[in-house]
Formats: C-alpha cells, sequence, structure tokens
C-alpha cells in the first residue's frame, strides 16, 4: 500500500453504474411530488445557449444554489430527482429545512442516508427555477470528483428537461434551450418517439447479436451512462455472445455491481445503424424489481455521436448524424481503473487492476501512482487524455513510470484489444 493514497476512497468505476444508485433513490424518494418541478425561460427569452464540459463522458454544467457557488452539476437524463453529493453544501447553500430517508438497493452493504430539501432556488444564466427540490447524501460514497479530476457537486436531471427542449451540440460543446415550440429543428434529423415514464426517458430500439438473433428492446435514455449500451436480465434468457471479459460495471447502490463486456453486431436507433457496439452485461436480476420494466439503458458512448434534441413536452427526440458518428468502438486495452488524487487533482492513483489483463501481466497493483506515460508527466493530462491513450490502438507499448512500495519503477506496457 502507497503512504500517498491511502486517505483516498475508491471511486465509481466510470459513472455507469451510478444509474444504479439514482434510480434505486427515486425508488426510496417516489412519494415525493416533483411533477410541479421545472426550469423555464427567463425575462420571456427565447433561446439561451449553455456552456458545457464534457469530462470522461459526463456532461458538466455550472449553476448556483440560494445565490452560492457556482457548483459543477452532471447532466443526467437518468435521474428523476436532483442529487446533491457534495455533503459540505448542506452548510454552504442555507439548507434551513430538511428532512432524513434512508435508501437500500443493489449491492452488498449497509443503507445510506439521505437529506431531502424544501424548494432551493436553482440559478442557471438565462432559467428559472420552480419548486426545485434536491436530495443530499450524507456521506459522498461515489468519489465523482476523484473521476472526473474536478470538484462535481451534484447531478441534474428530470427537472431540468420537464418543461423545455434541449439540443446538445457536442462538437462545441453547447446547451441550446428553448420552449418546445421555439426549438429550432435539425434540418436532416430523424424525428424519434420517446416515453417519459417514473421521471425518465424510454426509447425503443432494434438489436442484432452476432449469432444473427434480433430484439426489440425499451431502453432509458440516459445521458449519465458513461458507456454506449447497457443489457439488463438476458444472461440467464440468452446468455453471452462468444467473445466477452469479465468486469466490474461499478458500484450500486451499497456495493459492487459484476458482469461482462462484450459487442452487439448492430444497434438500430430511427433510421441509424451502428455496428458493433460495445455492451455491457450486469450480472444476476438486481433489475427486475425497478418501477418501469425496461431492457437496459442507451448511454452517453452512443448520443455522443449525434447531434441531438431532447424534447420531454412532445415525447421526441431529434438525432442528427455527428462528426463522431462513424468511429469504431474501442474499450480500455490496459486493465487499469484509476482516478485522480490531490488537492488540484493532480495525482493518478490505480484503484483496481483487471485480472489477467496487460496491466495485471507486468505487475500493476491497486494503489500505485502513474507517474508519466511516454515520458510525460500525468500531471500535464487530464483523466479523459490518459483513458484514450489507454484505448487508442492494440499492441501499441506505452513506457509508464510507477510508483511503487516507495519507490519508481519504469514498466513497459503493451495493449491488447481483450473485446
Amino acid at each position: 500500500m502507497i503512504s500517498l493514497s491511502h486517505s483516498i476512497k475508491r471511486p465509481v468505476k466510470g459513472y455507469t453504474l451510478f444509474r444504479v444508485v439514482i434510480l434505486m433513490m427515486l425508488l426510496c424518494c417516489s412519494h415525493l411530488s416533483v411533477s410541479g418541478q421545472y426550469f423555464d425561460m427567463k425575462d420571456n427569452r427565447k433561446h439561451v445557449t449553455i456552456p458545457f464540459q464534457m469530462i470522461r463522458d459526463m456532461i458538466i454544467i455550472k449553476l448556483t444554489i440560494n445565490n452560492k457557488g457556482p457548483f459543477n452539476f452532471i447532466l443526467d437524463t437518468g435521474v428523476g430527482l436532483m442529487l446533491i453529493t457534495d455533503p459540505k453544501l448542506v452548510d454552504s447553500i442555507n439548507i434551513v429545512n430538511k428532512r432524513t430517508l434512508k435508501i437500500s438497493g443493489i449491492g452488498e452493504g449497509d443503507a445510506y442516508e439521505a437529506y431531502v430539501t424544501s424548494s432551493l432556488n436553482i440559478q442557471i444564466p438565462g432559467l428559472v427555477s420552480y419548486d426545485v427540490a434536491a436530495a443530499i447524501l450524507k456521506t459522498d460514497h461515489f468519489g465523482l470528483s476523484n473521476f472526473a479530476g474536478i470538484p462535481i457537486h451534484g447531478l441534474l436531471g428530470y427537472e431540468f428537461f420537464n418543461n423545455l427542449a434541449v439540443k446538445i451540440n457536442f462538437s462545441d460543446s453547447t446547451l441550446s434551450v428553448s420552449r418546445p415550440i421555439d426549438m429550432r429543428i435539425f434540418r436532416k434529423g430523424n424525428k424519434i418517439p420517446i416515453t417519459v415514464e417514473d421521471r425518465k426517458p424510454y426509447i425503443k430500439t432494434r438489436i442484432v447479436f452476432p449469432d444473427g438473433s434480433k430484439a426489440e428492446d425499451k431502453l432509458i435514455l440516459d445521458l449519465g451512462a458513461g458507456h454506449s449500451l447497457s443489457l439488463e436480465n438476458v444472461i440467464n434468457k440468452n446468455g453471452l455472445p462468444e467473445k466477452f471479459i469479465a468486469a466490474n460495471l461499478g458500484v450500486g447502490l451499497t456495493g459492487p455491481v459484476n458482469g461482462f463486456l462484450s459487442r452487439v453486431k448492430e444497434l438500430d436507433i430511427g433510421k441509424f445503424k451502428l455496428k458493433n457496439v460495445i455492451t455491457s452485461f450486469p450480472e444476476g436480476e438486481q433489475f427486475k424489481s425497478l418501477a418501469v420494466k425496461r431492457d437496459g439503458n442507451l448511454g452517453i458512448g452512443i448520443l455522443k455521436r449525434f447531434n441531438v434534441i431532447i424534447d420531454y413536452p412532445d415525447s421526441v427526440i431529434y438525432l442528427q448524424q455527428g462528426i463522431n458518428f462513424k468511429t469504431p468502438f474501442e474499450h480500455d486495452m490496459s486493465g487499469l481503473e484509476y482516478y485522480a488524487s490531490g488537492t488540484d487533482f493532480n495525482r493518478v492513483i490505480i484503484s483496481r487492476v483487471e485480472p489477467g489483463s496487460p496491466a495485471d501481466m507486468i505487475g500493476l497493483e491497486k494503489d500505485d501512482e502513474i507517474l508519466m506515460i511516454n515520458l510525460k508527466p500525468v500531471m500535464k493530462m487530464t483523466l479523459e487524455q490518459i483513458d484514450n491513450i489507454f484505448k487508442s490502438q492494440n499492441d501499441r507499448s506505452l513506457l509508464l513510470e510507477i510508483y511503487h512500495d516507495n519507490r519508481r519503477d519504469d514498466v513497459i506496457l503493451t495493449l491488447k484489444r481483450r473485446i
């Protein structure tokens, strides 16, 4: 164990299975009346442009709460209730009226506690909030700041989308927000119906598996899921594709969620066909208890290949092929999971090494620190740049400088495409 990392919690592996956390929280909070919580245009504006940061496949916007901030929030259609993940905000935003609830969910471990607030004043430039409340975790169990490499304070979902149309331009990192009647629709976009159930959007898709079998699946349209596609409760029914790897898919509300990674031959959304899509297959039947019957989850790994308009009031989305539409789907080829630590999030600590992976074969271990990649200090790189290196090219060799057992070591890591 390296002493520099002893005080750092292991964060969620990606943001992917944090979905489980939010979905189970919503079941526990289902008695709350949130239908009247929404945003609207300020001062009779017709259009508002909001910049965002795209970090490790998360859309992050800035907002203020009760005239405090700004705070960094992940924009997430998989969230039906605004969630504050940084417990310190309880004091800094002057929350007076709050009550406690217990949250239990998927995984092994004890239930968590959270506060539920009264209405907050959520300020996003050009928009005004109405009766928006939030749940606040009493303890930050998920380490989203460490995963992102910047402070993350919470997640914003249904309230942001339920009254407005939101256009997402991934090429210039902007949101264009308006009332649906004022939204400028793509000239060559494909209009696709959705349903909004239990405060989350669902879309019908067609999936072709490697053996040629097909399925019509109902999926959550989930901006907050870092993966491309996740198919639930299918292993016992249909088995796995021939080629797959075991994987830690993330962390549920009370523990890890394990499963497998593989590919489907084709995913059809409206008129668009995507080939050889990397797909998560969670193990077990833990999703059967969810309020809305579904087959899985369509994440940002797919959505970022388009320009997107999400229109809850009219129950539609519009997709326009983006510049990255034909980019091949690739997964990490190192076997490493890692997170940012330190006051400036400029140190990179290994949180897990996949057994049998290239990183495991050369002896890298949990709690090792990555200092340099190909002679470039990681403190001069973003986590997303590191992610891209580790899934860049099959058989590519990388020179890593590692801090291990209180000494520096140089190792050669050769990337291998595992699926």
